[in-house]
């Protein structure tokens, strides 16, 4: 076992890992639930978190790999009682149907907003493509991110 120092979602944290132990596995150990396993090969999106900000696959990074990292699971954006503008957007414009996909989803709109704050349709189908749906035909996805660049424009943002 090692030990390992890291920020999850703000919070300092020190916890053991194991040898070989996936950031997916250590993240559901530690009570993470948004974070989904879907293929466990990187191709589906659904375990994406956000590591120094970046999009990642954590069934692809080893837990090792985060020492000393910032690590953001959709729990560190928003909460029920206080939703980030991106969770709102999504549940207004029908992007939520089984919620599978949505936290991964969220997680890369909210990179691609930090980079680029009035992104196309295009430039939205973009950046979700790694990240696959099976409920909604990404319309309204692309709609959902659509109106939380708008929101964050007029700042409503955080």
């Amino acid at each position: 076992m090692l030990k390992i120092y890291f920020e999850l979602n703000g919070e300092p944290m020190y916890v053991e890992i194991k040898p070989g132990e996936m950031l997916l596995d250590l993240l559901r150990r530690l009570g993470m639930k948004s974070v989904k396993e879907g293929c466990r090969t990187g191709e589906c999106g659904a375990c994406t978190v956000l590591l120094d900000g970046k999009p990642v696959r954590s069934c692809l990074t080893f837990a090792a790999k985060i020492k000393g990292h910032r690590v953001t699971t959709l729990e560190g954006l928003g909460s029920p009682a206080n939703p980030h503008p991106l969770q709102e957007a999504f549940l207004e414009t029908g992007a939520v149907q089984c919620g599978f996909c949505t936290p991964g989803m969220i997680l890369v709109a909210y990179d691609l907003l930090s980079r680029n704050p009035d992104p196309t349709p295009e430039e939205v189908r973009e950046a979700i493509t790694g990240n696959l749906c099976r409920c909604t035909g990404y319309v309204k996805i692309v709609e959902a991110v659509l109106l939380a660049a708008k929101r964050r424009r007029e700042g409503v943002w955080r």
